[in-house]
Order: structure tokens, then C-alpha cells, then sequence
């Protein structure tokens, strides 16, 4: 099932657990909305920086609670609704560039994101982004 142009059901719901790994209609809608700041994303990124048609690799969306569990997610995370993706980058530079098209996606659009913290371990840095149906927080940060 595709979710928008560029995304499908099975890439945001991949897990290496083993676990299954189903969201409910309710979180598949909340992949939707994921998933056009993604294709805005995407869009902007080939028109900047891009080879015109550079992917964004997601490296976690959806989790069910048990999936969330197993691999140390906390209660309360948005990859539980459906609400939250993480983002792959090849280092920081590509991560503070995708950071700053999001904060550019949701001033000219008016819309608001609730999480998008830019994640190092070690030298592996991704982009954690959420986006709640309503209550977004607009919360930035960085954590290593």
C-alpha cells in the first residue's frame, strides 16, 4: 500500500524485531500526514542539494507497542500512533539541512510539527520527525 508518491505502508512499518508490526487505520492516517512533509522534504532536497531524485530513507516509522519495546522506545513515543519517522543521514551537514528545510516547510505552510530532534550515536545521525492530528509542540533539539 502506498501512503504517498514516494512512501509505502511497508517501508514506514519495517522492523528487524521480528515482531509483527500492523498499525490500526487510525495510524496509517497519521503515517499519511507523515508522509507529505516527507514528499515536501524530498521535493525540496533533490531542488537544492539533490541529484533530482535522491530518496529520503527512513530507518523507523510506525511501532507497535511490543516492536517499541524491544528496541528501547519510550512509552510515551509518537512511533506509536504513527505519528514519527527517523530519518537517515549521511552525517551532520546533511541532517542540519534537512532540520532546516522542516522549520522552512512548517513556517510557509503555517503547520506545525511536534518533535524534530537531530539524533547522533556515535557516528550514525538521523533525524527524528513527528507530526501529531493536533497538540504539536514544535520541540527542537539536538541529542547525542
Amino acid at each position: 500500500m502506498k501512503l504517498s508518491e514516494h512512501f509505502s505502508l511497508a517501508e514506514l512499518c519495517k522492523t528487524n524485531t521480528g515482531i509483527e508490526n500492523v498499525p490500526n487505520e487510525a495510524q496509517v492516517e497519521n503515517l499519511k500526514r507523515v508522509c507529505r512533509w516527507l514528499e515536501c522534504l524530498r521535493k525540496r532536497w533533490n531542488d537544492k542539494y539533490g541529484d533530482g531524485d535522491d530518496p529520503i530513507i527512513i530507518n523507523s516509522g510506525f511501532r507497535s507497542e511490543a516492536v517499541n519495546k524491544a528496541v528501547g522506545g519510550v512509552p510515551t513515543s509518537n512511533h506509536l500512533t504513527g505519528c514519527a519517522v527517523d530519518i537517515r543521514c549521511i552525517g551532520m551537514e546533511q541532517a542540519l539541512r534537512y532540520a532546516a528545510i522542516l522549520l522552512d516547510i512548517s513556517d510557509m505552510s503555517r503547520e506545525d510539527f511536534d518533535e524534530l530532534l537531530i539524533e547522533q550515536k556515535r557516528s550514525v545521525v538521523w533525524i527524528h520527525f513527528a507530526v501529531r492530528p493536533s497538540g504539536n509542540r514544535r520541540r527542537c533539539n539536538f541529542k547525542r
